[in-house]
Parts: structure tokens; sequence; C-alpha cells
């Protein structure tokens, strides 16, 4: 965004820019034209408002902006290339009276869970298609999608713009799709918002160590799946476990940004609303039939949010949840997250000797989050030259300002203690 927006209105644009792409979908039907015109719309609005003052209504003004923006492509192309406008010829005449009417009344419907199941498109493998949502609705850079998936940057810029492309190629409308078509991409959806939510929570990239408007976002959207689908545990899970989660956030910084870690938190700073209603969501899920990983990880946040200090968390319960998690999934991260709960129950050395196996794991190499376990693990052992060896690794790793602040910390302290 360009300097001369102040910080409300640039927040404003992020959280429009998937409701306009979503409206402007509907109605076009057609993805890469509208996510252009939808950019273009964007830049229009950070160029004009500073001068002209911000709209009554910024979502009907962009969605305006936006259709024009197609219309006026399409007619240029018709009136070049002598053949009828391509994305305007696929609007039925009511619908393009829809499109007025939004313009005119700048109605208020909410098309970004509509642009979520949409982005999940039939032609597309499920990782490509959680990848262009990720970008198109989420608004996460490339980068930050490829460390998502612990693949190259430029792995999955091929992988986003190929996604385009089979969309575009392969002649399957681009449209709202129907409830069987819903529950097809379910899963696809749950991905998305889950590693949105992550990337809010936990920033890749940047000064803070959170992006409150992408973890927010989050919540709001899986409250509203939630709504749509209520009888579906997993989503229920899902937005149990990010309550779960979010309510630590307040505790995890100190004054300046800096990371406090989960056993130095002070736990009265915890959200026990989102706690409590992130404990009753899983209560009720629970007992209802087959339990699937995002209820999995939910109990794990609640096990830690139940606890009143990290020497009194039920450490074997979440070994024993994360074997259960394992066995759904093939994520290394969650073969990580399971060696720190193995130190926590049978001692350091047992969590090293399980991360000896990861270090063959082609996906964690170069991660810093694997350096990083390995000099806590080391620093429980006393060996302190390895523990600093691997912070330092780590810090030279993350691409997070507070991530690496926090290791170089760490390793600054144990190299004093050495003196």
């Amino acid at each position: 965004m360009p300097p001369s927006l102040d910080i409300r209105t640039q927040h404003l644009l992020r959280d429009l820019a998937p409701r306009v792409l979503g409206a402007v979908i509907r109605r076009f039907r057609d993805f890469a034209a509208s996510e252009d015109a939808v950019q273009e719309a964007l830049l229009a609005a950070a160029t004009q408002w500073p001068s002209q003052g911000l709209p009554g209504n910024p979502r009907a003004w962009l969605i305006q902006v936006a259709s024009r923006r197609i219309t006026d492509h399409v007619r240029a192309e018709a009136a070049r290339r002598h053949r009828e406008a391509l994305v305007v010829s696929l609007v039925p005449p009511e619908e393009q009276l829809a499109l007025a009417a939004d313009e005119a009344h700048a109605t208020e419907r909410d098309d970004t869970l509509d642009l979520l199941f949409m982005c999940c498109h039939p032609v597309l493998s499920p990782p490509s298609a959680i990848a262009l949502t990720l970008r198109a609705v989420g608004g996460l850079t490339t980068f930050e999608i490829a460390r998502a998936f612990l693949v190259p940057e430029a792995t999955m810029a091929q992988r986003i713009s190929r996604a385009r492309q089979s969309i575009k190629d392969s002649g399957v409308p681009f449209q709202v799709p129907t409830d069987e078509e819903r529950a097809e991409r379910l899963g696809a959806v749950m991905h998305v918002l889950y590693l949105l939510f992550n990337e809010g929570y936990t920033a890749t990239s940047g000064p803070a160590l959170h992006r409150d408007d992408l973890s927010g976002e989050a919540i709001r959207l899986t409250r509203m799946l939630h709504r749509l689908v209520p009888e579906e545990r997993e989503v229920a899970g899902l937005l149990s476990l990010m309550l779960l989660t979010d309510a630590r956030r307040a505790a995890r910084t100190g004054p300046a940004g800096e990371i406090i870690p989960l056993d130095e938190q002070d736990r009265t700073l915890w959200d026990r609303d989102e706690i409590t209603e992130g404990l009753a969501l899983l209560t009720a899920t629970l007992p209802r039939g087959e339990v699937g990983p995002y209820q999995v990880q939910a109990a794990i946040a609640a096990v830690h949010d139940e606890a009143a200090s990290t020497e009194e968390t039920d450490w074997a319960q979440i070994l024993e949840l994360y074997g259960l998690l394992r066995g759904m999934s093939d994520n290394p991260m969650v073969a990580l997250n399971q060696a720190i709960a193995l130190a926590m129950v049978h001692g350091p050395a047992a969590g090293l000797e399980r991360l000896d196996a990861l270090d063959r794991d082609a996906r964690l190499a170069g991660h810093h989050r694997l350096d990083a376990v390995r000099a806590h693990l080391l620093e429980r052992v006393g060996d302190k030259e390895g523990a600093i060896a691997h912070y330092r690794r780590a810090a030279e790793r993350t691409t997070s300002l507070q991530e690496r602040n926090y290791l170089l910390t760490h390793a600054a302290r144990l190299s004093e203690t050495r003196k």
C-alpha cells in the first residue's frame, strides 16, 4: 500500500479486497480478469481516496470500479479484434441487472466464503487450490505460502501460475458451487483457513510476531463456515483450535513486541472467553464420532490452556495426542512438536534422539524451527556450545525479526554464562 494511506484505510482495503473479488467473480465468472480488475480498483482507491476522501460505501465503490475495468477491457478487445466480448457475454442479463443493483444500492453481502469455495476449483489438485486461495483470498505472498507448504518459493510461484491457467483453460464455470460441490471442497477450504490463521498467529516474516488482521479474518470466516455446516465435526474442531490458540495471543509478546515463550507467559492475560468457547465446541464435538486432525490439535491446545503452569501441564497426554495426530498426518511439523512433548515427558536426550531422525526429512532442511528446537534441548542437557551454534543458525534462517531477536538473545545469554 502507498505510504500516503493511513493505517486504518490500508486495513480497510485489505479487508475489502477478497469480498470485492468474490462479488465481481460471482457475476463475471472469470477469475483472472476479475483478479486483475480488483487490483486496479485497489490501486485507484489508494491513489484517489487520500485526496478525494473515503467514499460513503467503499465496498460498492471498489465493485463499481472493478466492474467497469472489466467492461472497458472487453470493449477494447472487441473493438480491436472484432469479436464478441468474452467476459460480459458470459453474464446473463438478469445478473447484469443484479450487478447494477449492487453498485446502486451497495448491498452488504459478504462473498468471501463463497470465494473460498470457488477458488477450490474442481480442475485443481488440493495443494494447488489451497495455494491459489491463500494468494487470492488471504492476500499472502508467494514466499509466505511456500513456507507453509515447505517448498521453494519458485516452486510455489509456478504452482499458483499453473492453477490460474488451468482454471482458464478448463472451460468449467468459475461460479458459486452447489451444496454437493461444497461438501467435496470442504477439506481444502478448512486447510486454507487453518494456514491463514497460522500465518496471522505467527507471521512468517516482518517486524511483528502477529498479524491480527489475518488471524481475526480466519476466525471470522471459520465462524461463518461453522454456521453453514454446523453438523461438520472437523469444522467445529478447527474453530475450537483457533479460539484456544488465539486466547494466548496477548501474553505471547512483551511491551516491545518481544517473544515471551509459553513457560514464561502470564496466564492471567489469556482470554478466558475464547478458552470457554473453544472448550465448549470441543466438548460438544468429541463424543459424536470419529475424530479428525483439527479436533486432535484442539485437544492439545485445550490441555495447554487448562493448565495453571508449564509444570502442571499434562505432557504425557499431549505426547499421546501427538502420536494420534502423526497417525493421521505426515506433516513434519507434527513430528517436530511430538519431539518436544517427548522431551518434556522422557527428558531432553530422548527428544534429541527423535530430532536426529527428522534431519533426514528434506522438507525440514534449512527450516529454522528444527535448529531452534535442537538448541533448546541441547541447552537443557548442558551442551552450551552446541546450543549457541544452533540458536545462531536458527536466527540466520528465520525471516521473522522477533524470532531472530529471541534466538540471538538466547545465544548471547549462553555466551555470557560461559565466561
